[in-house]
């Protein structure tokens, strides 16, 4: 979502007559577009804020942060950071011309919320995208949902779904530009409610020509409809990859952090999906450490990670964010209770080795096959190497020459090496 967010800025300043810069020292405005999720994220804007003070003094460029830290944070941040110009939350993305003008006259945080009547989704310039293969589309924002440890409802606000006629318009517009996969993005993206539901929004994008291939993140596994199950079935298109958070192993766990799921009621939904599409991907995320997770709570995630084989996880330690349940919580019952630092790294080391050498074993599975890979970019460095992605999302670098593989192409590849993150590909052909 920031990601596709930073893009809408750019484009946005790009009709007034600002350029994008990769070098800090010429630029006349640097924006850092911000997450809260994790304490880490802060951590980093303010080490960067340190940095980029030095290109603010030498030049008297703007400095300005943006997203869902400057949403959480309003007004506290500029007393924190007061060489900072001005903040402004994911609502007023399309207010940045004049907030750039006003910047000059006064500091200030730009952090209302904007009423599900009155808000605009930030639409993504075709014209921009020309030459990619891939983009994102914004499908909805914000999240209902209170799970115990997360912010966004906070930073996003309550789910907004955008009109289904707008997603097939934009997703229309980039394919007549030769962007070949649209990914749909929401902070709960299938609990989608534009209109029409998210099934029937994915049959509608499968429906515009030249669009191969449709994703799309980040779900809950109580909105995995059984709709949603048949499309996987059914549309060709729709990738063989789903993102489905599980976050914990264990029930108790998953009760403090008001997931509303068991782990057997995910387990259902999981398998119903690999049911549903032969050899479908599916990633997930943990969240160790969490208040008053216990050994036995932890081996659970474990026994889970070891029973499902995911594709790949992201795992991260507990952390407290502002206002949550979880942190108001922290420490005030046994239940409640923190984990020692030491205790939940070790315990994430631990899941991350045995994600790594389920990954390795997933990816060494690929050897000697050819795959379908959407060519996305060339790799930097010498020679003519190339990558792009399988429809399970499986990362895929080759050597080839432009006229064999163009930005946009689809063509087949024999793998020839695997990593636990990415293959190795000789090229065959065009698919």
């Amino acid at each position: 979502m920031n990601e596709a967010d930073s893009a809408r800025m750019v484009e946005l300043l790009a009709r007034h007559d600002f350029a994008a810069t990769p070098y800090p020292e010429d630029a006349d405005v640097i924006i850092l577009n911000t997450c809260s999720v994790r304490e880490k994220a802060e951590q980093k804007l303010f080490s960067a804020l340190g940095r980029y003070r030095v290109h603010k003094a030498r030049r008297g460029a703007l400095l300005a942060v943006g997203g869902c830290l400057a949403q959480q944070e309003k007004e506290r941040l500029l007393a924190r950071v007061p060489y900072l110009d001005f903040l402004f939350g994911p609502d007023n993305i399309a207010k940045l011309p004049e907030m750039i003008e006003r910047a000059g006259r006064e500091r200030f945080a730009e952090t209302g919320w904007m009423d599900c009547e009155e808000y605009v989704f930030p639409r993504a310039d075709p014209g921009a995208a020309r030459g990619r293969a891939t983009a994102f589309v914004t499908a909805m924002k914000g999240c209902d949902n209170v799970c115990s440890f997360c912010v966004v409802p906070r930073t996003r606000g309550r789910e907004i779904s955008r009109p289904f006629p707008e997603i097939v318009e934009e997703c229309a517009a980039l394919s007549e530009v030769g962007v070949r996969e649209v990914t749909l993005i929401g902070q709960n993206v299938n609990s989608y409610a534009g209109g029409c539901g998210f099934a029937a929004l994915l049959r509608r994008l499968c429906a515009i020509p030249g669009l191969w291939r449709i994703r799309f993140t980040t779900s809950h596994p109580h909105d995995l409809s059984d709709e949603l199950v048949e499309v996987f079935r059914g549309e060709c298109k729709v990738m063989p990859h789903f993102h489905l958070p599980v976050q914990s192993g264990s029930d108790p766990v998953l009760r403090r952090m008001r997931r509303g799921y068991t782990v057997a009621d995910y387990q259902a939904r999981f398998e119903q999906l690999r049911a549903a599409r032969r050899g479908i991907a599916v990633t997930t995320d943990f969240i160790v450490g969490f208040p008053g997770e216990s050994e036995e709570d932890f081996e659970r995630s474990l026994e889970l990670l070891e029973r499902a084989r995911f594709e790949n996880s992201f795992s991260f330690v507990y952390s407290p964010r502002p206002h949550t349940f979880a942190a108001l919580r922290l420490g005030s019952a046994p239940e409640w209770a923190e984990v020692p630092r030491e205790v939940a790294l070790g315990r994430l080391e631990q899941l991350q080795a045995l994600q790594r050498r389920i990954s390795a074993e997933a990816m060494a599975g690929e050897l000697d096959k050819t795959v379908e890979v959407l060519v996305e970019g060339v790799q930097e460095g010498e020679g003519v190497s190339r990558f792009g992605r399988t429809p399970e999302n499986r990362l895929v670098h080759f050597e080839a020459e432009a006229d064999r593989a163009p930005v946009g192409s689809l063509v087949r590849t024999r793998v020839v090496r695997s990593r636990a993150n990415s293959l190795s590909g000789e090229l065959v052909g065009p698919a």
